[in-house]
């Protein structure tokens, strides 16, 4: 299998340092936990990258969201209208649930391709957060 560490979508996916990708930056990885889904480490234990750069910086985030949710939505009318064949009403349906069920998971990807926008991986980076 393919390593994607040092790319950005290894980053997005896991919701790891954009800078180290050796930690994550949520304090629970399930974004299922509802009541900690915006609990961020103020910076990555690995190398000391600060995540919440600026106050309000993840308010970028729902700029993103946005897009993301589109496309969760259209795989949802991709798959339940023309694929399956289910009427209109059913599929609208079918795509507000979705929507419903993965708005964790497009929040924690919506902030996770915001901070990866400002920062990059850097390979030669050590423990203690020095080049």
């Amino acid at each position: 299998m393919i390593s994607l560490k040092g790319t950005k979508l290894n980053s997005v996916i896991n919701g790891s340092c954009p800078v180290c990708q050796n930690k994550s930056m949520y304090k629970e990885p399930n974004p299922y936990a509802i009541s900690k889904l915006f609990e961020m480490h103020e910076r990555c234990s690995s190398c000391n990258t600060k995540f919440k750069m600026e106050p309000s910086f993840f308010y970028g985030a729902m700029y993103v969201s946005y897009p993301v949710g589109i496309i969760f939505a259209a795989i949802a009318f991709v798959l339940s209208y023309l694929v399956f064949g289910l009427s209109l009403i059913t599929t609208y349906i079918v795509i507000v649930i979705e929507m419903v069920l993965l708005l964790p998971i497009i929040i924690r990807l919506s902030r996770n391709i915001w901070i990866n926008v400002f920062l990059n991986y850097k390979k030669d980076i050590t423990q203690n957060g020095k080049t």
